[in-house]
């Protein structure tokens, strides 16, 4: 997989590609029928596939202080279009000189001039250009005399609604993990870089990897089974609090997995952990012996439901 930066040149060899086009936040089913049509549509005419998504989120350019809200990070977001076929992916720097062209600028501009695309497909539901001003109709229309052919991948139902990332995020605030993977088709998953804490997990004998949850959304808080990969590339089944940890003074927002029947150093290396099941709320103890004892129990729980250590 090639990542391209929207403010540089296209290479040549990824002129006349056909480009799925969207956020693609989360990469769910839908974002997966759209791609899954632009990869199909480009090995059917020996062309190159291409995914375009934005950098920072329109949402985070025009909301500069609205709450996290990302379901994916760039580098997931290249893992996930790598598996589903996708050449190269496209990363629109969104900046103010984006935010203001007009839907007929976006078509001239950037797919046809700066990509060179020979097809574009996207959601029914697309909108672009200044004021999300221009639809999915209104690109066929102006990409037809340029040469580029537009198409719409329908939606995906789930439970007689359509899949979004709202959805998604709205499930894991309410801490449906469930749901949340049934629409993302894998569990949502937080990666980051392993940080120094306080290393009070240790002394009790439940050590913990922590790490900052950064632009993500925050699920609600409270404790998980997870599954973890480590850098080794082996998965670990664990139990995780996600939250500011309310038996600890200062509170600091972490998601802190303890992995079963793994030893070793994590410090500033990756990881991934998934949120497979919510067990309960982030609860306040009276001294390190309850605490213990409430660790203890949401184990054996998570290996309950993950099916053993």
């Amino acid at each position: 997989m090639t990542r391209l930066d929207s403010r540089q040149p296209l290479p040549e060899q990824f002129r006349g590609a056909i480009i799925a086009l969207g956020n693609f936040d989360g990469f769910h089913l839908g974002h997966q029928a759209v791609v899954g049509e632009a990869v199909r549509w480009a090995r059917s005419e020996g062309r190159p596939a291409l995914v375009a998504t934005f950098d920072p989120h329109p949402k985070r350019f025009f909301v500069p202080d609205a709450p996290s809200f990302r379901l994916t990070t760039l580098d997931q977001r290249e893992d996930l279009f790598t598996a589903a076929g996708a050449d190269a992916m496209v990363v629109i720097h969104f900046d103010a000189a984006v935010a203001a062209m007009s839907g007929a600028d976006w078509v001239e501009g950037i797919l046809h001039r700066q990509f060179g695309a020979a097809g574009v497909v996207t959601g029914e539901d697309f909108t672009f250009g200044k004021g999300r001003s221009a639809t999915a109709d209104l690109l066929g229309s102006l990409g037809a005399p340029l040469g580029i052919t537009a198409r719409t991948a329908p939606a995906v139902f789930d439970a007689g609604e359509p899949v979004s990332s709202t959805r998604i995020r709205a499930a894991l605030q309410a801490g449906d993990c469930e749901t949340a993977t049934r629409l993302l088709s894998r569990p949502f998953t937080i990666r980051g870089t392993v940080q120094h804490g306080d290393k009070l997990g240790r002394t009790i004998g439940f050590p913990t990897a922590n790490l900052p949850l950064d632009h993500y959304l925050r699920p609600r808080y409270g404790i998980y089974a997870v599954k973890g990969r480590l850098p080794d590339g082996n998965i670990y089944n664990g139990a995780a609090n996600l939250g500011v940890r309310p038996s600890f003074d200062p509170p600091k927002e972490l998601l802190e997995p303890y992995f079963f029947g793994w030893s070793g150093d994590l410090y500033g290396q990756e990881i991934a952990v998934e949120l497979h099941h919510f067990l309960r709320p982030e609860a306040k103890y009276d001294g390190l012996e309850a605490l213990t004892a409430a660790i203890a129990a949401d184990c054996e729980r998570a290996k309950a439901l993950l099916g053993g250590a």
